[in-house]
């Protein structure tokens, strides 16, 4: 059988990518482990001490065991609190967060100069982390659940912002176009043509972003925001792990309770 007939008889195999996406991806792959080695390099990591890690994890989980039940009666108040600042942030975000989506959305913007104002104040509120804000706030406001409460709200503008502004430019254009051939006012349009068809993203946003502030705040009395966070960094530093076990154990119902309640509204809504 000559060359051609084999040829012939034996089409090429097909292979998903060409030989030069493959070396592509090879030397995608090579890039991404240079990083990762020259990053890890650089970190100067105590690999000595993995070596008896298991032992000290077991250590301070046989430390932890049994929660100090007592101590649930000084827990109650703190863990209340954090539930309250994240939901009284999440409330102050909804406030914040809707008009800045309507200026961040190019179909409802006023013009350019807007728009750009709108995205500046969504992206800044996504950079700066909730701990970050915290910070800031107690400077402000002093040590106490208000800073918490505000920390989550400006942590939470960028986020709900950008998805309720999405939502936005994503709307039936049909259904604006024929409100506004009635001779309807803007405001109008806005709440007749476009809320309607934006309510079921803010709602499911609203609900999922609370969930999300619920486990954040738990967090921010680290830095003096106020909720459950100050008892934990006091155990902490006390070296109290029954007492870091029992609340460990009751943010995570917290946290629990909070998802499900989440994805119940969310299932409804949509």
């Amino acid at each position: 059988m000559t060359a051609e007939q084999h040829a012939q008889n034996h089409p090429e195999i097909w292979r998903r990518f060409s030989p030069r996406e493959t070396l592509l991806r090879y030397i995608w792959y090579l890039g991404a482990v240079f990083v990762a080695v020259w990053s890890i390099s650089n970190l100067d990591i105590p690999w000595f001490y993995f070596l008896d890690a298991h032992l000290q994890a077991y250590d301070l989980a046989y430390r932890m065991w049994p929660p100090d039940l007592e101590f649930l009666e000084i827990l109650v108040d703190p863990l209340l609190e954090t539930i309250h600042i994240a939901t009284l942030g999440t409330v102050a975000t909804v406030v914040i967060a809707f008009p800045i989506a309507f200026l961040a959305a190019r179909n409802t913007s006023p013009n350019a100069a807007t728009w750009f104002v709108g995205r500046f104040i969504l992206v800044t509120s996504r950079s700066v982390n909730t701990v970050v804000w915290g910070l800031l706030f107690v400077a402000i406001f002093g040590p106490g659940p208000m800073a918490g409460i505000w920390a989550i709200a400006f942590r939470s503008i960028g986020f709900m912002g950008k998805l309720v502004a999405e939502a936005i430019e994503e709307i039936d254009e049909g259904v604006v176009e024929a409100i506004e051939s009635t001779g309807a006012s803007r405001l109008q349009v806005l709440w007749y043509g476009i809320l309607p068809q934006v309510l079921p993203v803010i709602y499911g946003t609203t609900v999922y972003r609370w969930d999300i502030n619920i486990r954040e705040s738990t967090v921010l009395g680290f830095v003096g925001a106020g909720g459950i966070g100050i008892l934990l960094y006091s155990s902490i530093n006390q070296f109290q792990w029954q007492e870091v076990s029992l609340m460990l154990i009751a943010v995570f119902g917290v946290v629990l309770i909070s998802e499900f309640v989440s994805a119940t509204v969310r299932q409804r809504i949509t």
